[in-house]
């Protein structure tokens, strides 16, 4: 990204964050002996705590030119959704001795102290930085270039850099930790598809209040990006009603300071049984569910839940995970909902253990909206395809066309590049053609009129999806492209193939020929 020029600078760390791999780097030089999975807590808990002094420090100013008495007060802070931070953790005062050895110690204590006098923090901030293995040197480095983010910025401006700057952390952290890295991190390309195309928007007139859910929310980029296309679309953060759970604590932890960067309150649950065996939200029916579940699990104690209410289309395998997401996503739905889930390919296919069964029953019973095939690359955790699948439990129209029997299916593929030599993203381009392909079939105001694309999308009824054995993968719809890329029919480029094809095998022929005349003529001396 360029970096925003002011005053003919560009240090002063705002604009399009092109320092960003300058911060990451400073803090990357912090990791000594440790695992990056220690490192991000230490660079990110900074980051946090830089934003809330931030906001903070603005309303203290505030308060003391308009209501000097009510400066100290923290309740004054609490009615504004201002986290209040005491004198020592005040990045004011930790910028002062960033260059003592004692540095560390006093951060360690200014998160305490914050956690102390906002319950809705206890447990979230690290408190690691006296280690030995930190270097204190190193760390106040640190301090000095993260006090320059957003410098002179609006309130408003720094919340959205840091936030930036912490997303930006969360990715280059789930890079550096490859397969763990997914499980606290979904590319953001993939969460824009989902998204854009479930447009998550409270709508009173066609019963939708905003309940937006994630059974599996990582560090909370499904909600920061649903909190991104709300303001982008003239809404207000906080006219969302954000649910969440998580069952790795430390992942719990950095999704709780992520939102709270971004001024999202949410009500995000933890337990280390998960959503499956301890749902905090039982009785939650959200009007949008995103989620990106870890799939395949095998080892998901399934066996314990053979009666669950969840199950209405059938007991999912003890041995997948898959379908009892699905499920688990269905249940929570509300009577309006849509559903947006990432999902392992083979959940479109799969006939073993009675899978086939639940998918054929989930067809008939109308709540497979679309289908989407992802192409390889696209994730941290695993380089193999995956899926998406938008569930709906109302297609009977409303503000949108009747869809009831009838089921979008979308071959992406193609679509995306490779950043790097293992990892795929999508473009902006990628992702409006996706959207606006559901939007159109959905048909939705503005969005132009639906028309199938051979080798890329098609709407489908449910009779021609029983005549594939209720099987979803999108390729067996849409059929092959009528032309390729470079504009030439498909027949006319098959021909030239087999043409060359043909001249290669002749070219192979001469040339065994002439090796073998050779080798005839090589007399052996003993």
């Amino acid at each position: 990204m360029a970096e925003e020029k002011t005053n003919g600078t560009s240090d002063r760390m705002g604009g399009d964050l092109g320092f960003e791999a300058e911060l990451f780097k400073a803090a990357d030089k912090l990791r000594g002996n440790m695992e990056p999975s220690d490192d991000k807590h230490v660079a990110l808990g900074l980051i946090f705590l830089k934003h809330i002094s931030d906001s903070f420090e603005a309303k203290h100013a505030a308060l003391l030119t308009q209501y000097p008495a009510g400066a100290e007060d923290p309740d004054e802070y609490v009615a504004e959704n201002v986290f209040w931070v005491p004198p020592p953790a005040r990045w004011s005062h930790l910028k002062a001795k960033a260059r003592q050895p004692g540095i560390g110690k006093l951060i360690d204590e200014a998160m305490l102290a914050i956690e102390k006098v906002n319950l809705s923090l206890k447990g979230v901030l690290p408190k690691e930085y006296a280690r030995p293995a930190l270097n204190a040197v190193m760390l106040g480095e640190l301090i000095d270039l993260i006090s320059r983010i957003a410098l002179g910025e609006s309130q408003d401006r720094a919340r959205d850099v840091l936030g930036r700057v912490y997303e930006y952390f969360l990715g280059q952290f789930a890079g550096s930790e490859s397969k763990r890295g997914g499980e606290f991190y979904t590319p953001r390309s993939v969460v824009r598809v989902l998204v854009e195309m479930l447009e998550p928007f409270p709508d009173p007139a066609r019963k939708v209040q905003g309940r937006v859910y994630d059974p599996c929310c990582g560090s909370g980029g499904m909600f920061v990006q649903t909190e991104r296309f709300l303001t982008t679309h003239g809404g207000r953060i906080g006219e969302l009603a954000i649910y969440g759970q998580e069952s790795n604590y430390v992942t719990w932890r950095l999704c709780k300071m992520n939102l709270a960067v971004r001024g999202i309150d949410a009500d995000i649950r933890w337990n280390n049984e998960g959503s499956f065996h301890k749902d905090e939200l039982p009785d939650l029916r959200a009007d949008f569910i995103l989620a990106n579940p870890p799939f395949n699990i095998s080892d998901w104690g399934g066996d314990k839940l053979r009666e669950d209410a969840r199950w209405s289309h059938g007991t999912p395998p003890a041995g997948n995970t898959n379908f009892a997401w699905l499920q688990h996503i269905l249940h929570h739905l509300g009577p309006n909902g849509t559903a947006g889930v990432v999902l392992a390919n083979g959940s479109m296919s799969s006939s073993q253990s009675g899978e086939g069964d639940i998918r054929t029953a989930m067809v008939k019973a109308d709540v497979v909206d679309c289908m989407i095939a992802l192409p390889g690359q696209l994730f941290y955790s695993t380089q193999i395809p995956a899926c998406l699948w938008f569930l709906a439990k109302n297609k009977a129209g409303g503000y949108l066309r009747d869809r009831r029997g009838e089921s979008l299916f979308m071959d992406a593929r193609k679509l995306g590049h490779l950043v790097d030599r293992t990892r795929r993203e999508r473009s902006d381009e990628d992702i409006d053609k996706i959207a606006n392909t559901y939007h159109a079939w959905r048909g939705e105001m503005d969005a132009g009129k639906y028309a199938d694309v051979p080798g890329f999308c098609k709407a489908t009824v449910k009779e021609e999806i029983a005549g594939h054995g209720y099987v979803l993968t999108p390729g067996r719809y849409v059929g092959a492209a009528a032309v390729e890329e470079d504009g030439t029919p498909f027949v006319e480029r098959f021909a030239a193939l087999q043409e060359t094809l043909e001249g290669q095998f002749e070219e192979a022929e001469r040339l065994t020929a002439v090796i073998r005349e050779r080798l005839a003529g090589i007399v052996y001396v003993s």
